[in-house]
């Protein structure tokens, strides 16, 4: 990534809320710009649950922006967040998740060449602890009602029949994040949108200005329909995948000839891969190849993501060659990532205590009964008897 800082305030905004699918707000961020003359302020917040995806990239690609705008930017490893989460993970597992995700996005940002030393990295327990904080949690509670805190965390809370209260405390943390620590702006993916406006609707009432929020879109799953879970194997491909792996889940994606409305591959391309590409060789480039063997009309390469769409679309690349570019293109971003961690002791300690391998039980093996004989008076269970011995035995039991 360039180093050059954007000072423009017009082109800092554009740049700030370039590829994003909706702004909450942007006159605040325009504000800071071209009146306060400062560097807008802004966060990101993670939830350490499940193990980071592949969705990751299209939050870290804005990073970059933000950095290149000028922005000074926090890094919010949320871990109480997730430990309120409907119970996900006791909390002596949740802070190696936390490291673990820490160099997860380290290692994400250093492999797209953006400058981690000006990022701050802030743990959520580190302030969420406090006294100020705690008494804003109940100034909040004071004021948001039990319903609109329930519909505010229904896109990010894990939704079961019979809910815990953790599920309502978690949107009112998020919000008063904002002003703990002292952004002008979050960040957050288009399904976090319930907790901004739950956020611009009550801060206020205690007193604390409003934000500005900014929203990048959900990569789709590799299934049919919804977005890249952590919860969901089927649907994501973790950063440390294996190529082997890799290539196995992107073959049994959905991916129908010709239907680029319902298709995670081409979203994946167009939200990760473009990005990333640009970051390192400039605005406006594009490049996509596919290794098709010669029998199928040889390799491709496509120079715009809209050229790409229109051979799909119109059946000129077929679903096993997209699938081939897509799967060599995840494996190449990958590589440096799965270098660190296998060169790193505490990266490779964090996943193993952050996610320890589930513990087999044991079948109990069942005992062969040994029903003995009909008779009564026969020997304790596993012990022979002789006939003499039964004969004696009813001998002993008949009256007299």
């Amino acid at each position: 990534m360039s180093a050059e800082i954007v000072t423009d305030p017009v082109e800092a905004y554009n740049l700030i809320t370039s590829q994003l699918q909706e702004v909450l707000n942007g006159q605040i961020i325009k504000n800071v710009l071209e009146v306060e003359k400062r560097p807008l302020k802004i966060y990101w917040g993670t939830a350490p649950t499940g193990k980071p995806h592949c969705g990751y990239f299209v939050p870290m690609t804005k990073l970059a922006h933000f950095l290149k705008a000028g922005c000074e930017i926090t890094v919010l490893l949320a871990d109480l967040h997730a430990f309120l989460d409907n119970m996900k993970a006791p909390l002596e597992v949740v802070q190696y998740r936390a490291k673990y995700y820490e160099h997860v996005v380290k290692a994400i940002l250093r492999s797209i060449n953006v400058p981690i030393e000006k990022l701050n990295f802030v743990i959520g327990s580190s302030y969420q602890k406090s006294p100020e904080y705690i008494m804003d949690i109940f100034k909040l509670s004071n004021v948001v009602s039990q319903n609109d805190a329930k519909r505010a965390g229904a896109d990010v809370v894990k939704q079961v029949a019979n809910p815990l209260l953790s599920g309502l405390i978690y949107p009112l943390m998020q919000a008063l994040d904002e002003e703990h620590l002292k952004v002008d702006a979050q960040f957050g993916g288009v399904d976090q949108r319930k907790i901004f406006v739950l956020a611009e609707e009550n801060l206020g009432a205690l007193g604390y200005k409003k934000r500005a929020h900014l929203m990048n879109p959900m990569v789709p799953g590799l299934t049919q329909g919804g977005k890249m879970s952590a919860s969901d194997p089927n649907s994501k491909i973790d950063i440390l995948e294996e190529p082997k792996q890799v290539k196995k889940k992107i073959n049994t994606a959905f991916c129908a000839p010709g239907n680029v409305e319902e298709n995670g591959l081409l979203s994946f391309i167009e939200y990760v891969i473009a990005p990333i590409h640009e970051l390192k060789h400039g605005t406006g480039t594009f490049e996509f190849n596919v290794d098709r063997p010669e029998k199928y009309g040889g390799p491709i390469s496509f120079s715009s993501f809209e050229e790409l769409k229109q051979a799909f679309k119109e059946e000129k690349l077929a679903p096993p060659d997209l699938k081939s570019g897509v799967a060599d293109a995840i494996n190449v971003l990958l590589a440096p990532i799965r270098e660190e961690f296998a060169n790193n002791a505490e990266f490779r300690e964090a996943q193993e205590k952050g996610y320890p391998a589930p513990v087999e039980e044991k079948k109990k093996v069942k005992k062969v009964k040994n029903r003995g004989t009909r008779f009564p008076g026969s020997k304790p269970e596993g012990e022979a008897q002789t006939t003499e011995e039964v004969a004696a035995k009813l001998e002993e039991t008949k009256l007299e």
